[in-house]
């Protein structure tokens, strides 16, 4: 009798794309549903003339004739999130892995940062309004303050959970300073600081939103605050989702990013 099963050519699986119908179709499901509840809740829920709940063809209308104002609202919003953003994942890094590396500066550092993490930082955003020269400047504070501290915790913890093996085969092969950072240290901690910035990102664009409403005067935070003060629902809801859609797709981009680095992490 022949075996066959060693000749049998062995087939690799197929890719297949993240948001492949067949792979998920619950979350492509999702949306129809949820579609249908909006219509049915703007149809029999009307409040008024002036409905709170505008239904979903009202809302796409409100957002195709918003486009150029939403446009400008963007560029002004990531403006002040990508620079904020930026400076919280440089120092966050820099300063995660130096404290998560070193002995003493844990011992300095650590419960300082247990003290200070947890403080919400929306509590920072009238003082950097009243305290820094200018709104951007103080907006971008706040953006950083958000981010800053899941990026940090998270690079710590991926400097904490580097093996002592790989650091005594670095130290026997004379790796020091940068090389050693470079080589060793930040492609450990990469998976960790993936997870803060996504944390960080959240936030980022949480507290971004929240510091428009203070006094900006243009952005998505703003678009949003500024037609509800009229009682414009349709443009207000149309905003909600617009923004909602930029957060999606930016937290999207840094996890195809992650998928690209980190090609060796399986989820």
């Amino acid at each position: 009798m022949t075996d066959t099963s060693l000749s049998t050519p062995l087939t690799a699986p197929a890719k297949t794309n993240a948001f492949f119908w067949p792979q998920h179709y619950e979350a492509w499901l999702l949306w129809p549903v949820l579609l249908l509840v909006w219509q049915l809740l703007s149809q029999y829920l009307p409040l008024g003339v002036n409905p709170l709940i505008p239904s979903p063809w009202v809302t796409f209308q409100a957002l195709h004739d918003s486009w150029p104002e939403l446009w400008q609202g963007t560029l002004s919003s990531l403006g002040i999130l990508l620079p904020g953003f930026a400076l919280a994942l440089l120092l966050g890094t820099v300063l995660g892995l130096w404290v998560g590396s070193k002995e003493r500066a844990g011992r300095i550092w650590l419960p300082f940062a247990r003290v200070v993490a947890p403080v919400p930082p929306t509590v920072y955003i009238p003082y950097a309004i009243a305290i820094l020269p200018s709104f951007l400047v103080s907006a971008i504070f706040v953006v950083f303050i958000g981010a800053f501290w899941p990026i940090f915790q998270s690079a710590v913890a991926g400097a904490h959970a580097l093996d002592r093996r790989y650091r005594d085969n670095a130290r026997a092969l004379g790796l020091r300073g940068w090389r050693y950072w470079r080589l060793v240290l930040l492609p450990a901690a990469l998976p960790h600081l993936f997870s803060g910035m996504g944390v960080g990102l959240g936030f980022a664009f949480i507290l971004l939103t929240v510091a428009e409403l203070f006094g900006a005067n243009a952005g998505l935070g703003r678009f949003v605050q500024y037609y509800a003060d009229f009682a414009d629902y349709p443009r207000m809801v149309a905003g909600i989702l617009y923004t909602g859609l930029i957060t999606f797709l930016s937290m999207s981009l840094l996890e195809a990013v992650r998928q690209r680095l980190l090609f060796w992490v399986r989820r």
